[in-house]
């Protein structure tokens, strides 16, 4: 168990250092005039493109190669039953580990049929952006977003069932609103929000 969090420590560890080193070396357009920057949308995609690497890493060579081996599973339960975190899970506290670091930037998971209802679109555009992407996959939905006096980027992806363990989970679990989940379908999305200033 120790080994376990010291593991998933480490890795979250890992994921906020290079946030950290991004949000601090790389600067938005708007940021210096007449300089180059990278606009919030490349920046968010950079962000994705690393988020699913780590996921998929995980998903594939951890979760699924200790559950094949049955050296450890992962279950939604995974502190109290000794076991790795669910993939959603991980993505969800390493997403916590971020945004406590007060970088700005924020990433989570949100779906129209979430198990638990903080994973509820939070906003307007939110729950549109994830209607759109259920029948429009292709691209991340974006736009500006206020918050008090800040304004936010916000892109959201789809975030699609790729593993088996996904569509049982969701189809299983007796809080799910939704329990007929198949492979490859959008289950909901993946959220991040760039602070502009």
């Amino acid at each position: 168990m120790r080994s376990i969090r010291y593991t998933f420590r480490t890795i979250a560890i890992a994921l906020l250092i290079g946030w950290l080193w991004a949000g601090a070396s790389v600067p938005f357009a708007k940021d210096a005039p007449g300089t180059a920057g990278i606009p919030p949308e490349k920046v968010a995609d950079y962000l994705h493109a690393v988020l699913e690497a780590d996921r998929t890493i995980y998903t594939t060579y951890i979760v699924n190669r200790m559950q094949g081996k049955g050296i450890v599973s992962a279950t939604e339960h995974w502190e109290q039953d000794n076991a790795l975190p669910l993939p959603a899970q991980f993505l969800q506290h390493s997403g916590r580990i971020v945004a406590e670091s007060g970088s700005g930037i924020r990433y989570r998971l949100i779906g129209l049929w979430p198990i638990y209802q903080r994973n509820a679109p939070a906003t307007e555009f939110e729950r549109k952006a994830l209607d759109t992407l259920r029948r429009q996959p292709e691209r991340p939905i974006t736009g500006l977003v206020t918050s008090g006096k800040k304004q936010y980027f916000q892109a959201i992806y789809p975030d699609r069932a790729v593993s088996t363990a996904c569509v049982t989970c969701h189809n299983s679990h007796p809080l799910s609103p939704k329990q007929n989940f198949q492979l490859n379908e959008v289950m909901g999305g993946i959220a991040i929000t760039i602070p502009l200033e």
